[in-house]
């Protein structure tokens, strides 16, 4: 008979391996590829177990898309029957299996068996301990069943009888099976269990090691474990225990009570339980979830008290007092930094601390210096990359592979050398930018100088402190969507091990969801939305960090969001040491994969958090600026790179074509300078007035979707895909010169800083940052990623990037690379930070250019040059504030009556008569006045015409002062 894998199928295997087909087959990700990895196994290695007498065929699900893969195993009959690779029934509630069959005069029955020696046979199924009728039911599932799990609105209910100890069935190998009306098996299947484990076993209680004078308790919630001891070690480098206490079970939590000699050892989990991946009754050693420290080598939990005093920096306790000042979200300003490009080549820091937490505490190295103007300029806040204990990096340093740079200095701008040299050994050096979660609740050990014991808190502490008092909020990088590893034995797999099939999302056939890369969480799963809200807490709480940034938050639920925000925002400093109010949130809302359109529930897009205060990455105003998209062609034009006026040879279609393309792009940045505000009202370039909502994409979706200022977080560019400068030296066209680049580069760094919302940075865009045109640098090592604070290179030119990622574009990028006169000089990148610390300075000095209600910026923000005889390439904004002449606008500025802001993107000067702003006292901003940009002194205004005048790629700011 044929053995049917479809493309997330698991076989179980003679060696207890678990694999998938996509690792079979190294299948490629379009999204979130950044840091996979991606083993061949050939399934030739491996026997798949066929218990005597199985009858096997594996289905592949309807919605399917890719081909099956058949493999030959003898059968004693031809007859097909599901099998227990498959989950595809639920057990939603404690009273009702659903699954999606129809058993007509059949009838159904739930197998179970404690030691997981289920298996169909020609005659039924064998080796089960327990028989149970199922009565299926007429009607729909019950409503707060299609609320949870929307996916199987359509599925057959099926009656559990009420006499069940379900607590005990749900440790067992589970599987349903419906026979016809002459007792003749048709199908049978697994079953998924996270929602009656949900109504069963919700918890709220004490979770992880607790700490008292009388001794250390651990608490592990396991309701599908048969048995759980701890294995305590004196060292963590220690093979034997030096104790093994077996934990108790009271309605799903496992705990037990230790001394107080336990505090500093260290600790695993053995857990017995059945494991769906696998089929198998498995012992686990884990992780403890809630761990808050770990061993060098990750195998072992640290059994660390976070509140000793050991591990506080002098100070720390009062830390909240000196926090930076924040008035309001909408006074926020992020710039986004990795822990180790920030110093890892900075030879002004301690070579001990280069590229870890204490490079953040040198106070006169170039970095922190650099931060410091940035600080001084009006930056709130810096967003680092992840932190927690990801994976694909060691952390003990003398494990790490490393390239002699000196080897790579003096290749050719262009080489294939460097590349290759790096890709060698960048699965075993220090470089990854860390989005592979292991453990959500640790500072990550590479970064700390000892990864032993508590040194990577303190440290992490001290940094966090350091920022603070250098001016700047820390905001962490979280991964709650997915995890590094799943199954039984992946040393980097933690909760799989400890609920198998709770915590990772799973589809219509039970196989783990990887549309975020590989084993997506469920945050629709109470349990999962606990740890992931006790975690934030964590951070906020022990490490005093002041906001997070959520990683494909639309793969979380809304309901988690709001919950994570209210339980943070309910944090004081008088009882919990911090202000949980000045905690900001926001994250990736985009809505792909199986969550898409709430098909898990209401999910954390961007259409879904509007009135919610959580902020998601404005990509409209990206992709309008700089053209294109980040998966669309590179040469693809925009608003700042040339659409129409300076074209770089790319076919963008016909001249007509072109210019609806830049009117319409204009519409979409312009709706994002005001915050992105779903019913901000605008002119369009066809005249008509319009809300934010009602201006399109190409696919109709809207463009706005914020309720509020604050709820959009503005950038042009971020760690992934390639940089500003990057992008913009390969949409331009080739024969532009370097000065032309950098005040393009300059003209996108002014719209996001100028606009009303969350402006964001990548850092390196205020100093020119280049990746030698890498667009997925996750992987590429300190070579690629470099920052240089000195500001003698921006790391243009420093050879091809990584094949891997950015091969197809090699013929794109290698004329650019060999052209000595794409690079700029350091005078290009001095002058470039200048205009930057220019941008931050203006926009810090009036509050209207931070109107934290919708209702402000309809009334304050206004755009001219618009509708069918607006001038293309060019957008003229004014901001009023309250004055004589408008006494329905109330005063918020002392300084300024009125600003006026020209962003000119045409290769040409600019020149525009408004009406509407004639007979007003406007001046160059004060900034500008005296800025070391020469040019954009030129700009003039004339009071009697309403003209303006900017000069080419330019961004202008006029003010009209109370004062005269």
């Amino acid at each position: 008979m044929a053995l049917t894998l479809t493309p997330k199928s698991s076989v179980h295997l003679l060696n207890s391996t678990s694999v998938s087909r996509p690792q079979i087959f190294a299948a490629d990700f379009n999204l979130r590829s950044r840091w996979r990895r991606r083993p061949v196994l050939s399934i030739s290695n491996f026997r798949l177990r066929i218990p005597s007498k199985t009858l096997l065929h594996c289905l592949c699900s309807s919605s399917s898309a890719s081909s099956p893969m058949s493999l030959e195993v003898s059968s004693p009959s031809s007859q097909f029957l599901d099998c227990l690779l498959y989950a595809r029934a639920y057990w939603v509630t404690q009273g009702v299996i659903a699954w999606n069959v129809d058993v007509g005069e059949g009838s159904c029955y739930l197998y179970a068996s404690k030691s997981a020696d289920l298996s169909f046979s020609q005659d039924g199924i064998d080796g089960y301990d327990l028989r149970i009728k199922l009565e299926a039911e007429s009607g729909s599932l019950p409503a707060n069943v299609i609320e949870k799990f929307p996916h199987i609105r359509n599925y057959k209910s099926f009656k559990v009888p009420k006499d069940l100890d379900i607590g005990d069935l749900v440790k067992s190998q589970l599987a349903v099976v419906c026979f016809d009306g002459e007792e003749r098996l048709v199908q049978g299947t697994g079953l998924q269990l996270p929602g009656v484990l949900d109504e069963l076993f919700s918890y709220d209680g004490p979770l992880g090691a607790h700490f008292t004078p009388e001794g250390v308790s651990l608490h592990l919630w396991a309701p599908t474990a048969q048995a759980v001891s701890v294995c305590i070690y004196k060292n963590p480098l220690d093979k034997s225990p030096m104790e093994i206490c077996p934990l108790k079970e009271a309605t799903g939590v496992w705990s037990t009570e230790g001394a107080c000699s336990w505090e500093g050892c260290y600790y695993v989990y053995k857990v017995s339980v059945y494991h769906p991946s696998t089929m198998k009754l498995e012992t686990c050693y884990a992780n403890d979830p809630y761990a808050r420290g770990l061993s060098a080598d990750g195998s072992k939990t640290f059994l660390v008290n976070l509140d000793s005093d050991d591990l506080k920096p002098q100070g720390w306790d009062n830390l909240a007092e000196k926090k930076p000042c924040l008035r309001s979200f909408s006074d926020i300003s992020i710039y986004e930094l990795h822990v180790r490009d920030f110093s890892a080549n900075d030879e002004t820091v301690e070579p001990e601390n280069r590229g870890g937490y204490l490079a953040f505490t040198s106070k006169d190295s170039a970095g922190v210096k650099h931060l410091q103007k940035l600080v001084d300029a009006g930056l709130t806040h810096l967003h680092l990359l992840p932190t927690f204990q990801f994976g694909d990096v060691d952390d003990e340093k003398e494990n790490w592979k490393s390239v002699d740079t000196s080897l790579l200095e003096g290749l050719p701008p262009d080489s294939t050398e460097a590349q290759a040299r790096i890709t060698e050994i960048q699965n075993d050096d220090g470089y990854n930018w860390g989005y592979n979660p292991v453990l959500w609740g640790v500072p990550k050990g590479s970064y700390a100088s000892d990864p032993t014991g508590p040194c990577r808190i303190i440290e992490f502490r001290k940094m966090v402190q350091a920022l603070n008092c250098t001016g700047l909020n820390v905001v962490l990088d979280v991964v709650y969507n997915h995890l590094h590893a799943s199954g039984p034995h992946d040393k980097e797999s933690v909760l799989d091990k400890i609920v198998p099939g709770y915590y990772l999302r799973r589809n219509s056939d039970g196989f783990i969801e990887n549309s975020t890369c590989v084993n997506n969480t469920a945050s629709e799963h109470y349990m999962v939305d606990r740890l992931i809200r006790d975690d934030l807490l964590n951070w906020v709480v022990n490490y005093k960090v002041d906001g997070f940034r959520f990683d494909l938050m639309g793969h979380i639920m809304k309901a988690t969001m709001v919950n994570a925000k209210s339980a943070i925002g309910s944090l004081r400093k008088e009882t919990d040491g911090v202000d949980g109010s000045r905690i900001y949130l926001y994250g990736e809302g985009w809505n792909f994969g199986e969550v898409a359109e709430n098909g898990r529930g209401i999910n954390a897009s961007q259409f879904n958090l509007g009135g919610t205060g959580i902020g998601s990455f404005n990509d409209r105003i990206r992709d309008a600026t700089l053209g294109g998209s980040p998966f669309g062609h590179p040469l693809q034009q925009g608003f700042i790179t040339g659409l129409l006026l300076q074209p770089n040879g790319h076919d963008h279609g016909s001249e007509a074509t072109q210019e609806l393309m830049l009117s319409t792009a204009k519409n979409h940045i312009q709706t994002g300078m005001a915050a992105n505000l779903k019913d901000y009202m605008l002119t369009n370039h066809e005249g008509k007035e319009v809300k934010g909502s009602e201006v399109l994409m190409h696919d109709a979706t809207p463009v706005a979707y914020a309720s509020l200022p604050t709820e959009t977080i503005n950038y042009v560019s971020a760690h992934d895909n390639e940089t500003l400068f990057d992008i913009i030296s390969l949409k331009t066209p080739m024969e532009i010169s370097v000065d032309e680049r950098c005040r393009i580069n300059h003209l996108a760094s002014s719209m996001i800083a100028l606009s009303q919302g969350i402006p964001f940075f990548h850092a390196g865009d205020e100093i020119l940052r280049s990746k030698s045109l890498d667009r997925d640098s996750y992987n590429s090592g300190d070579w690629f990623n470099r920052l240089d604070f000195s500001y003698s290179s921006n790391n243009w030119g420093v050879g091809l990037p990584p094949k891997g990622k950015n091969e197809h574009n090699w013929p794109l990028i290698k004329p650019r690379l060999q052209d000595p006169s794409f690079k700029p000089k350091s005078s290009h990148i001095v002058a470039t930070l200048h205009n930057f610390l220019d941008l931050l300075r203006i926009r810090y000095s009036s509050p209207l250019f931070r109107l934290d209600t919708a209702r402000a910026i309809q009334e304050r923000v206004r755009f001219h040059n618009t509708g069918p005889s607006s001038i293309p390439g060019a957008i003229v904004m004014s901001i009023e504030d309250g004055h004589k002449g408008i006494p329905s606008v109330s005063q918020i500025d002392p300084i300024y009556s009125l600003i006026v802001v020209i962003f000119n993107a045409r290769p040409s000067e600019f020149s525009y008569l408004s009406p509407a702003l004639k007979d007003r006292k406007l001046e160059l901003h004060p900034v500008q006045v005296i800025s070391g940009d020469e040019i954009v002194k030129k700009s003039v205004y004339d009071s009697f015409s309403g003209g303006f005048t900017v000069p080419a790629r330019t961004t202008t700011v006029f003010v009209e002062s109370r004062n005269g």
